[in-house]
């Protein structure tokens, strides 16, 4: 069909196969796409035209009606104030606890390493229960606080995991040559294991991060007071009394207003700070991960 040059100077023959796979790979980001496209747009138009074209491409006229609906609570602000510090204080503590258990389980050294593997390994497959964690929670008496959101997610297993294999394997001689210059296993863990095992500890960051800023079910379980609930509950709970709150209003509000438009105005809301943080993140978390795994 044709040919192109690449940056190294080479000629490349553009064949039916390209230009399938090059179409096939445009309709599968074209179906990905277009649900998050189409989200935001229903949050920008009246109830009158969403319901003459719900499959829209663009609106014929733009309103933030559903936004100022949103922002219009003060439960909002709330809610981003409580989510940024879960989000400020907890990742560091799920960060500590499973990059000590991690360390510790990767240790040959380690004392019934095994045993003690097994036993975090068995976690991930059976929990104690939602009781006894509630009545865990109310036992230290720190039941409709932020403490019980941050506190009851410790470290998670599956990330302890990614990270104990991570640790193991680093060269045990490195480990062997500090603690002869004098270096103690936390001095050893925080100024060589984790230096070293960047790629590791950006994408665990990453993760624990999604989580934190997800967090909505422990507060649902452990929060009485509307001013102490995560961005994600305050969504929820807006979303869910929209129907009451719209219906005593006055007419002209119903007329923009309406259910489906909240629904993705707060799902906008939600995904906003990740989506446009992570594009100026991608490069460092790209390097990160790519440090290391070329062993030539």
């Amino acid at each position: 069909m044709g040919s192109e040059r690449n940056s190294d100077g080479q000629t490349r023959k553009i064949n039916w196969f390209y230009v399938l796979n090059a179409a096939l790979l445009g309709l599968l980001a074209l179906t990905i796409l277009y649900p998050f496209y189409n989200a935001v747009l229903i949050s920008l138009v009246s109830q009158k035209e969403y319901m003459t074209t719900p499959f829209m491409l663009w609106p014929t006229e733009i309103t933030f009606d559903a936004y100022a609906y949103i922002f219009s609570s003060s439960r909002i602000y709330h809610g981003y104030t409580n989510t940024l510090l879960i989000l400020t204080l907890g990742v560091p503590y799920n960060m500590l606890a499973t990059a000590f258990t991690a360390y510790a389980l990767s240790r040959e050294r380690f004392p019934g390493k095994k045993i003690a593997t097994a036993l975090v390994v068995f976690t991930m497959y059976f929990s104690g229960g939602l009781i006894p964690l509630y009545l865990l929670v109310r036992d230290l008496g720190i039941m409709n606080s932020l403490a019980s959101v941050i506190l009851v997610y410790g470290a998670n297993t599956f990330y302890l995991l990614l990270m104990r294999s991570y640790f193991a394997e680093i060269p045990s001689a490195l480990e062997e040559s500090a603690k002869i210059d004098g270096a103690n296993d936390l001095v050893i863990l925080l100024r060589i294991m984790l230096p070293l095992s960047m790629p590791i500890v950006a994408t665990v960051t990453l993760f624990f991060s999604v989580d934190r800023w997800n967090e909505w079910f422990n507060a649902m379980l452990f929060l009485r007071e509307g001013d102490k609930w995560p961005l994600q509950l305050v969504l929820r709970s807006i979303v869910m009394s929209t129907i009451d709150d719209i219906g005593s209003r006055n007419v002209s509000i119903r007329k923009t207003v309406f259910e489906d438009g909240v629904k993705m105005a707060a799902v906008f809301i939600t995904m906003a700070p990740i989506m446009f943080t992570y594009p100026f993140l991608q490069k460092y978390f790209l390097k990160g991960m790519l440090v290391g795994s070329v062993k030539s």
